[in-house]
């Protein structure tokens, strides 16, 4: 099979760590969960430090939620819906798109899967390979542009954009505000009524993964979560530093080729406002975080989290990523669904591949038809190192 990794295509040259993940299953007061029931209190200590600290505090569900259909394009075609929602006295209105499998495509179920994006700004999402990929299996998609709700916008400081007017006592950056919009979304497709409401998948790329994964975490709705390449501040390492050299076959029209890894300091020095006020205090001493990636991962379970990497993808630490998904995937054990977390490695730089699309609709299919799995899942581009934990799950 193509696109496989293999140990050898990433050379570290450089590998630092400054401390150890912190134990997920260690409650504040100093006593350790014991069981599966006890979890979803472990689960809310670790919101006030993974989600509030990290990103801020979120904005709620709005009090008015209401859409006008724009366009439809049927079956195969775009259909076209403006969301418009908010407090009683203030509203922030933005546009979404509905991508359905045409006439003639079988869809898994009698209504097909969908993936909802929040990338409509970037070129991929008009890309037809790009969106064939789960097209043509029966998946649909939904797209919507995030910057409608906060701007992105490098140095021009924070709280820029309609959503932080509409609910300015809260303190969430602008990937606070983007993950609101995927929930808005749902919203939406629950009222449509065209697609799978059992089964919907998150995705995004870059800070659009570190978007995907904020929202997979706050809205349960989502039976997948999948982040793609999304650096620092979401799903690779803030205690790890890696420098080193990509030695596998790169596409120069496919992505940026970094040699070094985007620590908690890079990405606070360009874009603070992404992330939630307090998170700076932590820049120059990561160590000193009560959480890491790894804390994120774990509030996905045990709904179905997809982690995909790039083998050379240095800026978003793949080896980071992969350290605090083993990391994670002790919690998926604790709960007895250790089959609900997935992570891969593909050839290649920072970018959202079609392959990337591929192996998320895979794990659709295989929940819907029960397909078999792809079988690149579950290597590395690397040597593995020694794991950032010497804490397991609670025996049971």
């Amino acid at each position: 099979m193509e696109n496989f990794v293999y140990p050898e295509m990433l050379k570290v040259t450089k590998y630092e760590v400054c401390g150890t993940l912190p134990d997920l299953f260690q409650f504040d007061d100093g006593t350790r969960v014991t069981c599966p029931a006890e979890w979803e209190a472990r689960r809310a200590e670790i919101y006030k430090q993974a989600v509030e600290l990290q990103y801020g505090t979120q904005p709620p569900a709005p009090e008015v939620f209401e859409y006008e259909t724009l366009y439809v394009g049927g079956k195969g075609g775009m259909n076209t819906y403006r969301i418009t929602a908010g407090t009683k006295e203030k509203q922030v209105s933005f546009i979404a798109k509905l991508f359905l499998p045409g006439w003639g495509v079988p869809t898994p179920t009698p209504l097909p899967p969908v993936i909802v994006d929040g990338d409509l700004a970037f070129k991929y999402a008009f890309d037809k390979e790009y969106l064939n990929t789960a097209l043509d299996k029966g998946v649909a998609w939904m797209f919507f542009d995030r910057t409608e709700l906060a701007e992105d916008i490098q140095f021009k400081g924070r709280g820029n954009g309609p959503l932080h007017k509409v609910y300015p006592a809260y303190t969430f950056g602008a990937l606070g505000a983007w993950a609101w919009g995927y929930s808005r979304c749902v919203d939406l497709l629950e009222k449509l009524g065209l697609t799978n409401p059992d089964m919907i998948a998150f995705t995004g790329h870059s800070r659009g993964g570190k978007t995907a994964a904020l929202a997979g975490v706050l809205d349960t709705r989502a039976a997948i979560v999948n982040p793609n390449d999304t650096c620092a501040g979401a799903c690779s390492c803030y205690r790890l530093y890696v420098e080193g050299e990509y030695m596998g076959n790169n596409d120069p029209n496919r992505g940026i080729q970094f040699k070094k890894s985007e620590m908690l300091a890079d990405l606070w020095r360009n874009f603070d406002f992404w992330m939630g006020p307090e998170l700076g205090q932590y820049a120059d001493h990561p160590e000193d975080l009560p959480f890491d990636a790894h804390s994120l991962k774990a509030m996905v379970a045990p709904r179905i989290l997809f982690i995909s990497e790039a083998a050379g993808d240095l800026w978003a630490n793949p080896i980071g990523s992969w350290q605090t998904t083993m990391a994670a995937s002790e919690v998926y054990k604790h709960l007895g669904v250790p089959e609900n977390l997935y992570w891969y490695f593909r050839p290649g730089v920072h970018f959202h591949q079609p392959l990337d699309v591929e192996m998320l609709v895979n794990i659709i299919l295989q929940r819907t038809i029960g397909a078999p799995a792809d079988e690149r899942f579950f290597h590395v581009g690397f040597q593995k190192p020694e794991l950032l934990f010497d804490w397991r799950a609670p025996e049971i």
